[in-house]
């Protein structure tokens, strides 16, 4: 071979070479990338070419599947009562992506999740279609009716969270106002157009805002429980009807500015049932500057606070300040200056006073099945802390059920039921100038003595003008609703 040919020879070869390493990197190195690059189209369609797996609540589906009749993506995402359920499912869209539940296991809903591969391997041999698996929620029916029905019924902005206080489990998570995901599941002009209606800029009631996870509210008078919790826990008092040390006026520490009570309450030196039953900002506010920062902090981190929940939906961190001098503490301590907190935390809150001191981590995914319900995996209950001795627990309980009883929280109120709870209504704004919070917390106990349920109700309303009377009047009503629903779902 003469050089010429032997330098072309050598060329060809090594652009063979360069080819066979190129397939070889596609085929293997790239593979998965490119099977999943969301600018595949390919990837898109077969995403779409067969009904996804169901979001489950008491037996029956929540979602369900369609025909699209645009494009060329098969099938297109259904709920069932959109609105009502959307905190928890979120939304799948063929134009816009996924969100919370549907995001987080579309693995299981598609039949793309590797544990279900023995499932998608027999489906192959048999000929069978790829089917997606189902997600069962801990959530009730009933008691989510009852929690987005209130809502609705006050017409404002808002949100509710129940949970079983033995495990954690998510009852009811409801926000309101909220949106239907089944509008723009598709991708015609159509669900376009219902999409960039829900767009905060076009809707400052920001119906996709899923109050009940990702909105942090001052709480009011409802974190007195995690200050009386801390004064309990730190030895400051020891039972719910020892007098505190208590002056009024109270001036508070570095200040010449007076903590103020609302409305003529006897709040001085009251003991702590008294001081809770009224709602004694100078009591409380005492409390937390005399325990201080650190104290209060430790506390309330062990209900939760500044820490993101994962439902597995997250939830945002609710929050109690550090580095706080004792004026601020004072303030923080009755729910006001910074600190925030979502209704999961509040509601939080109360299921941990109810199971007599022990916080259970919440979540909302019972389990996760194959498309023929064969178990895939099963969520176990887990303590996340013990803000409480079960003896101090007991106290706060008893307390808690006097504020229902005779005090702010007589709305509440279930024959035959013991029911517990704190209300609260938390000013907002520049001097108080934006529309007030009206919170309510609560647990039911029942005879046997088990606490089925505890709940947290926020609601945004321009008629919450007067202390804790707003939360008893707007938020306690939909507390017991819920409350109902669950006690009788467990008949």
């Amino acid at each position: 071979m003469n050089k010429p040919l032997r330098r072309i020879a050598i060329f060809c070869g090594l652009l063979i070479l360069a080819l066979l390493i190129r397939d070889n990197y596609l085929q293997y190195v790239k593979a998965d990338a490119l099977r999943t690059d969301t600018d595949n189209r390919r990837v898109a369609i077969e995403r779409y070419a067969h009904p996804r797996g169901d979001i489950v609540v008491d037996g029956d589906p929540i979602t369900g599947s369609v025909v699209s009749k645009h494009g060329d993506f098969k099938y297109k995402r259904t709920y069932k009562d959109g609105p009502m359920w959307a905190p928890v499912t979120g939304y799948s869209s063929q134009a816009f992506g996924s969100n919370q539940l549907e995001n987080i296991e579309d693995g299981i809903l598609t039949g793309n999740d590797d544990r279900l591969f023995f499932r998608k391997t027999l489906d192959m041999i048999t000929g069978k279609p790829q089917q997606g698996g189902n997600v069962v929620t801990t959530l009730n029916a009933a008691a989510q009716k009852a929690a987005y029905g209130g809502l609705a019924r006050q017409g404002s902005k808002g949100a509710v969270v129940a949970l079983e206080p033995s495990t954690g489990k998510i009852l009811a998570l409801a926000s309101y106002p909220s949106y239907d995901p089944s509008s723009f599941s598709g991708y015609s002009d159509a669900d376009a157009k219902a999409w960039n209606k829900l767009l905060k800029k076009n809707n400052p009631a920001d119906p996709t805002q899923n109050r009940a996870l990702r909105e942090t509210y001052p709480p009011g008078s409802t974190f007195k429980v995690v200050t009386a919790a801390a004064a309990l826990e730190n030895g400051k008092y020891t039972s719910a009807d020892e007098k505190t040390d208590s002056p009024l006026p109270w001036v508070m520490p570095g200040t010449r500015t007076e903590l103020k009570n609302e409305g003529n309450i006897p709040c001085k030196n009251a003991t702590m049932r008294t001081a809770l039953q009224y709602s004694c900002n100078t009591v409380f506010g005492k409390i937390g500057a005399d325990l201080g920062n650190d104290k209060m902090l430790a506390e309330a981190k062990k209900f939760g606070f500044d820490s993101e929940q994962f439902t597995p939906v997250r939830s945002n961190a609710s929050v109690f300040s550090d580095g706080m001098n004792q004026s601020q503490t004072a303030l923080s301590s009755i729910g006001q200056y910074n600190t925030a907190a979502t209704p999961l935390q509040m509601a939080m809150v109360a299921s941990a006073v109810a199971n007599d001191g022990k916080l259970m981590k919440p979540y909302m995914v019972d389990s996760l099945q194959s498309s023929n319900l064969d178990p895939v995996a099963k969520t176990q209950p887990e303590e996340m802390s013990r803000p409480l001795s079960p003896q101090n627990a007991q106290i706060l309980q008893d307390m808690m059920k006097t504020v229902v009883e005779k005090g702010t929280g007589t709305n509440a109120r279930i024959a035959g039921v013991t029911v517990g709870g704190k209300t609260g209504t938390a000013q907002h704004g520049v001097a108080n100038s934006a529309n007030p919070y009206a919170w309510f917390i609560s647990f039911a106990k029942l005879p046997d003595g088990s606490s089925p349920v505890a709940v947290a109700v926020v609601i945004e309303d321009e008629h919450a003008n007067r202390g804790d009377i707003s939360g008893g009047g707007l938020a306690a009503p939909i507390a017991k609703d819920v409350m109902e629903a669950v006690i009788k779902s467990k008949k």
